[in-house]
């Protein structure tokens, strides 16, 4: 098995998940994909056409190999940030030609554990660093706070979990909240590039109980989006989803041929 290629199926619980999904110019967001890509896109009532990229706040708990038992596992709170993609992959030719992937590429990882943060970078291309993460449930209000060392990645948000599903945010691009629910994340797929051969590699997750509920949020900071190809910008607040009692996991990762590439 090859390194750095998500060679170890995972699993976990998520106790709770909250992704906040922010709309772009697709000029933002296309230098931030790698060969084989393409950039998932929606087009508003108005015409403008979105690309976007969120942040994913999780709380979970037996982390570890699938093939260990749960009591094994790790309790950590994690964030990442990632673009939406897609991925046209070649098939047989009897299948009716290319098909179409969608799902994420992963622009930066964090956990408090120091230990996890070594582990990812060893074995994933999910670009995993250490930060001080933190929750807190207060009724019916949880609260994520995060610090990175450099200061790019910091974050903190509340969320109301109680009460009816909330309206879309002010501003967001979206028509209706099932058009929304297209770009909820986290997808079924997380996609990287093979610098070697020019294939894609595709990590493919599996879920149950799935059922991402509309939140309203407070964002107080959220420094991700200052820096790099995003300074300057001005991310728009698409939606904003919560689920609970999740179980998840990953399998190993595979590499596939991006439609019109021969390997």
């Amino acid at each position: 098995m090859r390194i750095r290629e998500h060679p170890l199926p995972m699993r976990a619980h998520f106790t709770d998940s909250l992704v906040l999904t922010y709309a772009f110019p697709p000029r933002v967001l296309r230098p931030l994909l790698t060969p084989g890509l393409e950039l998932d896109t929606y087009r508003a009532p108005d015409g403008t056409e979105y690309g976007f990229a969120a942040v994913a706040a999780v709380a979970l708990r037996d982390l570890r190999p699938a093939f260990l038992p749960a009591w094994t596992g790790a309790d950590q709170v994690m964030t990442g940030y990632r673009v939406f993609a897609r991925l046209p992959v070649e098939r047989a030719r009897t299948e009716g030609g290319p098909r179409t992937l969608r799902g994420l590429r992963i622009l930066r990882s964090q956990t408090s554990s120091r230990a996890l943060a070594a582990v990812g970078a060893l074995l994933t291309r999910y670009r995993y660093e250490r930060a001080v993460l933190g929750t807190r449930r207060t009724g019916d209000r949880w609260e994520v706070a995060v610090r990175s060392a450099d200061g790019r990645a910091d974050l903190r948000v509340s969320a109301d979990l109680g009460g009816p599903a909330a309206p879309l945010p002010e501003g967001s691009p979206f028509a209706t909240w099932r058009d929304a629910r297209r770009f909820a994340g986290p997808l079924p797929h997380t996609f990287e590039h093979d610098e070697r051969g020019g294939d894609v590699l595709v990590v493919k997750a599996l879920r149950t109980n799935w059922e991402p509920r509309p939140v309203s949020v407070d964002v107080e900071r959220l420094t991700f989006f200052r820096h790099g190809p995003f300074a300057g910008t001005r991310p728009v607040l698409a939606n904003a989803f919560h689920v609970a009692d999740v179980d998840y996991g990953w399998h190993r990762g595979r590499r596939m041929t991006p439609a019109g590439r021969r390997g």
